[in-house]
């Protein structure tokens, strides 16, 4: 590489320009990698606590349907849940982190979802419905952080391998042509030297 570099003022300008611009992308790139970590840390706790919460209330629910089951007839089960009148709908919109596109859920829901009479169904189907209704703001917003998560986890490693490929590639490669060239002027101007001088002493003789 070092074979190929032309050993000039010109060039030598170009490369301390282009080593101002790495220090520069490294420093902006830094920031983000620190940001995005710091990101990804306060989602990731938040996560643990919400997915237990979430875990909890299925249980809760199947439970609740497992009690409903067992204290109606399979029929009327199936007549009560056949024709829900409950509509649910997800909206998604994006916001950015740190230039990373994440996803915002918001759930649009509609009608009843106790869509039955009451004669033929026990209080633990109410329940269990009820409970499952419950459930889903705290399954939307689980989702939507994982998702984050992801997203940010995917692209602090792809600045991290940035950083790196600046930090301990690209910089140090820029400094070493700059000494090549460096040298080789001095080699050169030394050179120059050396000629003026034997012009000089021929002059003189």
């Amino acid at each position: 590489m070092l074979a190929n570099v032309n050993a000039t003022r010109m060039e030598l300008l170009h490369l301390r320009r282009r080593v101002g611009l790495a220090k520069r992308g490294h420093h902006l790139l830094s920031d983000k990698r620190d940001e995005l970590s710091r990101q990804l840390i306060a989602v990731a706790r938040e996560i643990a606590p919400l997915r237990k919460r979430v875990e909890k209330q299925i249980m809760k629910t199947c439970r609740r349907f497992m009690l409903a089951r067992a204290t109606m007839e399979p029929e009327h089960v199936k007549a009560a849940l056949e024709v829900p009148t409950k509509k649910f709908s997800l909206v998604v919109n994006f916001a950015r982190v740190m230039n990373v596109r994440v996803p915002r859920l918001e759930k649009e829901m509609s009608g009843e979802i106790i869509c039955y009479g009451f004669a033929t169904t026990s209080g633990e189907m109410d329940a269990a419905l009820l409970a499952l209704e419950k459930a889903f703001d705290d399954l939307i917003e689980l989702a939507e952080k994982e998702k984050r998560t992801r997203l940010i986890a995917t692209e602090l490693q792809a600045t991290r391998r940035r950083v790196n490929v600046l930090e301990h590639v690209v910089i140090p490669e820029l400094h070493d042509t700059i000494r090549f060239i460096y040298d080789k002027l001095a080699e050169a101007e030394r050179d120059n030297i050396t000629r003026l001088m034997k012009i000089t002493d021929i002059i003189r003789a």
